[in-house]
């Protein structure tokens, strides 16, 4: 019987070894790994790499990749390299709001970069407001992406590298008055879209104020095929302008077919036209007497602008448009803000942001305002036979 027992003790002892061995080796390796992730700080990039909108989503993503990439190569932010986490929300709100949360619960991100438009913008960001994790789209234009239209507070988190739809609404109906001398204008909207309904809303009202009247107003359905219709109603009025402020998929068709059926009235937009595909879609010979608002033109001959250029197409074997220089300054600023912030605190980041003055970006020397905008330039694009020039620069306000 003592035997017996010597032997389970000496079995018990070997086994608590053996368990505490383990144990150790166990807590070893998490902290080796806790370690390694320590070296490298988790950014999101949230974008819309397929569906409706996925010319501007890859656009933005690449020019992140291209940022972070670069500074990574340069020795990274803090002595740490960039862990840039690539999401795809197929151009759909739910997507969005799915791919948020796993970027914040499971990927445990200190930022979001992302997404492109108005829509995604806004239900990413119903997730980066209740982590407290700051958020920055490059293009959502829509004024209640970054304030609570409920209760006008801004939204803490929440940044954007572009201008506002109001903005540029305001900047084209001063375009058309002034710039064009037109006196009456149609407005032909994606009666469904929170972007093209903002800026109608503010062209309206700024061409108004200049003694212009808008005597019609169609509208139509993203996704539409044939325009041909509302295009003959249009055709009819006569109006000295026709103002589009839609999304290059359709606006390209509208235009192709408007200039088909003769018409040669001036077609107005705003950077929801800038897509290489716009060429692709509605053929050179549509887009002659084209006017748009955009925050970035390739013919700029700002060093920055011509290194961006270089580099983007090296990498991409194409040109950049407007969404990839706005997503290109959008990794720009949170770089900027997590150096400023000296932390990769996402609380320390929001700040930084919140407080970010005369960052040199591709689109303008960009500073944040209250609403957490960007008070930066504006360019005004005219197309002839598809190419881009530039007609006017607008100085920020």
């Amino acid at each position: 019987m003592k035997r017996t027992i010597k032997r389970l003790s000496m079995l018990l002892v070997g086994v608590m070894a053996t368990s505490l061995l383990f144990s150790g080796c166990t807590k070893n390796t998490s902290a080796s790994s806790s370690a390694s992730s320590s070296d490298k700080v988790n950014v999101g990039a949230l974008f819309e790499l397929t569906g409706q909108v996925a010319s501007y989503g890859t656009s933005e993503y690449n020019a992140v990749k291209l940022y972070i990439d670069d500074t990574n190569k340069n020795g990274g932010v803090l002595g740490k390299q960039i862990n840039l986490i690539k999401a795809d929300n197929k151009s759909a709100t739910d997507e969005s709001i799915n791919q948020a949360t796993k970027l914040v619960v499971e990927d445990n991100v200190v930022a979001i970069l992302g997404p492109a438009t108005t829509g995604n913008t806004k239900a990413a960001s119903s997730i980066a407001l209740s982590k407290n994790i700051p958020l920055i789209t490059p293009s959502g234009t829509s004024f209640d992406v970054t304030v609570d239209p409920n209760t006008n507070k801004v939204k803490s988190e929440i940044f954007r590298a572009c201008y506002t739809d109001p903005y540029q609404g305001k900047v084209m109906g001063e375009f058309a008055a002034k710039d064009l001398n037109a006196k009456t204008a149609v407005i032909y909207i994606d009666d469904k879209s929170d972007y093209s309904k903002g800026l109608a809303q503010s062209f309206k009202e700024q061409f108004g104020k200049l003694g212009g009247k808008v005597i019609d107003q169609e509208a139509y359905v993203a996704g539409d095929q044939d325009f041909k219709s509302t295009l003959t109603k249009i055709k009819g009025i006569n109006a000295d302008v026709i103002f589009i402020p839609g999304y290059y998929q359709d606006t390209a068709k509208i235009a192709k077919q408007a200039r088909e059926m003769g018409i040669e009235t001036p077609l107005l937009g705003g950077d929801g036209w800038d897509s290489p595909d716009l060429l692709k879609i509605a053929g050179a010979s549509a887009l002659n007497n084209v006017y748009y608002s955009n925050h970035f033109i390739s013919t700029d001959p700002d060093p920055t602008v011509q290194d961006f250029i270089k580099k983007y197409k090296a990498a991409y074997g194409t040109a950049p448009d407007a969404f990839a220089a706005l997503a290109y300054d959008s990794a720009g600023m949170l770089v900027q803000a997590i150096k400023d912030a000296n932390s990769t605190d996402p609380a320390k980041i929001t700040d930084a942001l919140a407080n970010l003055k005369n960052f040199k970006g591709v689109t303008g020397t960009i500073s944040i305002d209250a609403q957490h905008n960007p008070i930066k330039q504006t360019v005004i694009i005219e197309l002839k036979n598809g190419k881009q020039t530039l007609k006017k620069k607008v100085s920020a306000e």
